[in-house]
């Protein structure tokens, strides 16, 4: 008898020593005639004394045709003699050309899919329990809530029209659209695979599981049940990677923080805005540099500008575009009074496709320079090194005096202008000028994203989220993933559509 499982490591197996490969071979091409084409050498029977030994000497993979097949990745022979071996895997082939019309649906041998695991709604324990269902069913909530994210029928239709588009005989007549088109094509067909892999492992590993328990091989169960766990662990943070999934959420990006109303109190809250960010890019390991600063008249900045230097850094950090308010003992009032203060913070995607970036005429721009500001001292800047550039249409104007040298601070002015310029038009294309805002909006009460309370109690609360922590002073020294992770699971799941959506 032979009965197909799926698997991809040791199991414990019967199997007769006398053994033809022909039976195999036979047993395959019954499957699917059509779609599956072994490559078998020559007949050929062998006994195992060795409790190891390979298959892969005696069977080349299959070769399937068309996108994807649910077929064996392994065979059971029981014949009544006790043996352990290893089965290289078949592996699911996918083809360059998709079609995502023809994909069946993975499954495992009894026919559990991921979707029919979450309708199951097995209780999701804690990782400690080490309970298969518990585990398998996180897996599939997992791989559920990722599809989710990705809209994931919406992406599949997509990325078939992409196909049909990159097939086409005159696509690379234009070079600069070609490559827009490929590009998009290769990264919606790795999303498409991995989640589907995804899928194949899951249900892999419940099969195996069951074939262990079906054989009492404890050792092949806590396997089973080690590799669920890890897909679980691992499965999280492809939740969060799949909450980056816009268009440029993958680039890194400028960070402005400008000062409200309020003088010297805003001048200093807006610095200690700046340096919460500073000290969270760093904690992600981005690299920061500062591009523009203009410092307060007696403490804190006015305005200042950063750039974070690393991948999905826009992605993050687009979720703390809005006026911070804080409200605290003022140490600048001798009466000791309560203030409260404002500051807004805007974020900008540095594009990394030059050719979607706006094409910024020389004849359109008017640079002024002028003496670099600063405390003094040693280090004053005695040239005029500071540079202003101006884009005449718009009226956007972009600074730079923190380099020495005039032609490093005009190269850097250069980068925020053509970055918020790009912005400009993003917004106006998309009409989304509430996600990607060029202006600093009103900075005043009542326009606040997140409120932080140092005195009467001690609490930062993100009002879009209703997310608060009771740690302030963690907050301002850069802790800020579980607001930014809440915000955008919050924008992502707000909707309770099926995966079409």
């Amino acid at each position: 008898m032979i009965q197909s499982v799926g698997r991809k490591s040791r199991v414990s197996s019967l199997i007769n020593p006398k053994f033809n490969i022909n039976y195999l071979s036979n047993y395959f091409q019954h499957l699917n005639p059509n779609n599956f084409t072994s490559n078998i050498h020559q007949s050929r029977q062998f006994s195992s004394q060795n409790s190891n030994f390979r298959l892969r000497n005696a069977i080349f993979p299959p070769i399937f045709s068309g996108y994807s097949i649910n077929s064996p990745l392994f065979t059971k022979i029981s014949c009544g003699y006790d043996q352990r071996f290893e089965f290289c895997s078949w592996v699911h082939q996918f083809s360059s050309q998709t079609n995502t019309d023809d994909h069946d649906e993975t499954s495992t041998c009894d026919g559990l899919t991921v979707e029919k695991i979450v309708a199951n709604s097995w209780s999701i324990l804690d990782e400690a329990e080490n309970d298969w269902k518990s585990h398998a069913s996180a897996v599939a909530q997992s791989i559920y809530l990722i599809k989710k994210r990705l809209k994931w029928k919406q992406m599949l239709v997509r990325l078939e029209l992409l196909t049909a588009e990159v097939n086409k005989p005159d696509l690379w007549e234009d070079p600069v659209h070609a490559g827009k088109i490929s590009r998009e094509q290769g990264s919606l067909l790795g999303k498409v695979k991995e989640v589907m892999s995804f899928e194949q492992d899951l249900c892999e590993h419940i099969d195996m599981l069951k074939l262990a328990r079906e054989e009492n091989d404890s050792e092949l169960e806590s396997e089973s049940v080690k590799a669920l766990l890890n897909m679980r662990r691992d499965l999280k943070e492809k939740e969060l990677e799949a909450m980056l999934s816009g268009e440029h959420d993958s680039c890194s990006c400028f960070i402005e923080v400008q000062a409200g109303a309020g003088g010297t109190e805003s001048n200093d809250w807006a610095s200690i805005v700046m340096q919460m960010y500073k000290s969270w890019a760093q904690r992600r390991g981005y690299r920061v540099s500062v591009v523009d600063e203009m410092p307060g008249d007696i403490a804190g900045i006015k305005r200042a500008t950063i750039k974070v230097d690393g991948e999905y850094a826009f992605g993050y950090a687009k979720a703390e575009v809005g006026v911070h308010r804080l409200v605290r003992i003022s140490p600048f009032d001798s009466a000791k009074r309560r203030h409260t203060s404002f500051a807004a913070v805007a974020v900008i995607p540095i594009l990394k496709d030059v050719s979607s970036r706006v094409q910024i005429k020389e004849s359109d721009l008017r640079i002024d320079r002028y003496r670099s500001g600063g405390a003094g001292g040693q280090s004053v800047n005695t040239t005029d090194s500071a540079v202003r550039i101006t884009h005449i249409p718009t009226g956007i104007t972009a600074t730079c005096q923190n380099e020495r040298s005039q032609h490093q601070n005009k190269a850097s002015a250069m980068a925020v202008l053509q970055s918020r310029i790009d912005q400009l038009e993003m917004a106006r294309q998309a009409q989304m000028n509430a996600h990607h805002t060029e202006s600093l909006t009103d900075i005043s009460w009542g326009n606040q994203i997140r409120t932080y309370v140092l005195h009467p109690y001690r609490m930062v609360k993100d009002l879009r989220t209703n997310y608060e922590i009771s740690d302030p002073d963690s907050v301002l020294d850069g802790d800020l993933d579980g607001f930014i992770i809440s915000f955008l699971s919050s924008s992502l799941d707000k909707d309770d559509g099926d995966l079409s959506r």
